[in-house]
Order: structure tokens, then sequence, then C-alpha cells
């Protein structure tokens, strides 16, 4: 009997120490998430009124409020007597762990942070890498999202952006056009730049400054090269360079300029 008492006693005292521990972790987890929650509104108004990219906003926000979490969750154990350094010890081994069986998202989570900081593109830029082109739709931690010129969706994982070369053509508000026009070398040259100036004139999206410049630039096999350049704004870049190619046309149609063609000449012997 005086052993049964004893357990009941030893049984409430546990109770009591452990008890009081247990409510006051749970009222600090509680109060605790509360305040974290209350600080990544606050966090977001700031980000916001800073004018943060609203792509980077996100993932900044659930960073911060990760490692908050973490620190919470370490207070609340330690208040249930859990010894930090076990604690510690076994987040690391898991984080080691977690960490070798997701070496290629890591890749991909760590190039998505280079992305988000370093902004070598954003969300709406045309660019071209991994062996594809097309326009930035979405950046997510992990992939970016794309869509070619036909409507096609590309995912790229961020490790390969963030580890190869990137070409964006929307990252200046200018572009320059180069294009080649050839004449035979029995046309007139000064008709023929002549002809071509005045097209570039009277376009109203190519740029007077820089002003564009028009020369000939090789002597080839059938033809006489002109090379033209000209400045215009990015978004105004295919509308100018495809619509020259037809304008060039009836121009030199119409002054009679011809346009050489490759063409072979076969030459028939008789025998005898």
């Amino acid at each position: 009997m005086d052993k049964l008492e004893s357990y009941f006693q030893d049984a409430s005292n546990l109770v009591v120490e452990y008890g009081i521990s247990l409510v006051q972790a749970i009222l600090v987890l509680v109060i605790g998430l509360w305040i974290i929650k209350r600080i990544m509104k606050a966090i977001n108004k700031s980000m916001a009124k800073r004018n943060v990219d609203e792509s980077l906003r996100p993932f900044l926000t659930s960073v911060i409020g990760a490692l908050m979490k973490v620190m919470l969750f370490i207070s609340a154990a330690s208040m249930l007597g859990i010894a930090m350094t076990s604690f510690v010890a076994v987040l690391g081994a898991a984080g080691l762990a977690v960490g070798l069986a997701l070496q290629g998202s890591l890749s991909n989570f760590a190039g998505g942070v280079l992305i988000l900081l370093l902004k070598p593109f954003k969300v709406g830029d045309y660019i071209e890498a991994a062996g594809v082109a097309g326009t930035v739709r979405e950046i997510q931690i992990f992939y970016t999202y794309m869509t070619t010129v036909t409507n096609e969706e590309i995912i790229i994982p961020n490790g390969e952006l963030s580890n190869g070369s990137v070409k964006n053509y929307s990252y200046h508000d200018t572009r320059r056009v180069d294009m080649t026009f050839g004449i035979g070398y029995g046309d007139d040259i000064d008709k023929a730049k002549s002809i071509l100036v005045k097209l570039v004139e009277g376009d109203g999206r190519v740029l007077k400054d820089p002003a564009f410049d028009i020369f000939v630039s090789e002597l080839a096999d059938s033809s006489v090269n002109f090379r033209l350049r000209m400045w215009v704004k990015a978004p105004d870049y295919w509308g100018v360079h495809n619509g020259l190619f037809e304008k060039v046309k009836k121009a030199f149609d119409a002054e009679g300029v011809s346009i050489p063609f490759p063409q072979t000449d076969v030459h028939l012997f008789k025998e005898g």
C-alpha cells in the first residue's frame, strides 16, 4: 500500500512538473505564432512601401517566417526540458540527410534565390537560355516558366538558368536592327542607297538618336551588299525588322533595282 501511494505521489509530481511546463510551452507556441503572423504582415506592408519586387516578396516572407518558427519551436522544446545540444544534433543530421537526397532541388532553390536577388531577367522579359527562347511568365523558387512565340509552355530549372548564359532581349529599352540587302553589280549604288534611306526615314518607329547607318558592307560573289543599322524601341524590333523586307522588295522593283538570287547556267555541247 505504501508503495502504491509512493507511485501515485511520484506520478502526481511528474504531472505537476511537466504539466506546467507543457502548458507553458503550448502558450508560448500559440502566442508566438500569433506574434509571428503579425510580424509577417508588417514585413509585407514594409516591402510593399519600399517597392520590393512582387516575385521576391513571397520568398522573403516565407524564409523569414520559417526561421522565426524554427526558433519558436526550439524555445518551446527547451521549456519541456529537451536538451538543446541533442535537439540541434538531430536537426543537423536530418538536414544533412535531406540535403543529400535533394541535391538537385537545392541547386534549383539556390538558383531561384540568385535570380530573385540579382534579377538577370524579370517577368515579361523575352530571353534565350538553356537552348530555348520565350517570354518569362512566372519565376518560382525552383523553376522558371516561359511561353514561346508559338504559345508553348517551357519549364526550366532555376539551377540551369543561374549557372548558364542568359540572353535578355528586353533588358534595355532600345535595340539595334541589323539587316543586309544585296543589289546587282550592274545597279546604281547611290540609287539603291537613297531608296533605303527614304524607307528608313519614312518609318516613325526608327529612332533619330542614335542615327541609323547604311553602307556597303561586302562585294559578294553575285551581289553588292548593303548593311543597314538602325535603333528602335524594344517592342518595335520585330515589326520594323519583318516589315522592311517587303517594303525594300517593292521599292527596288518599282525603281528597277535588281535583287540577285542564286542561279546556275547549264551549257550543252553537241559532240561530233
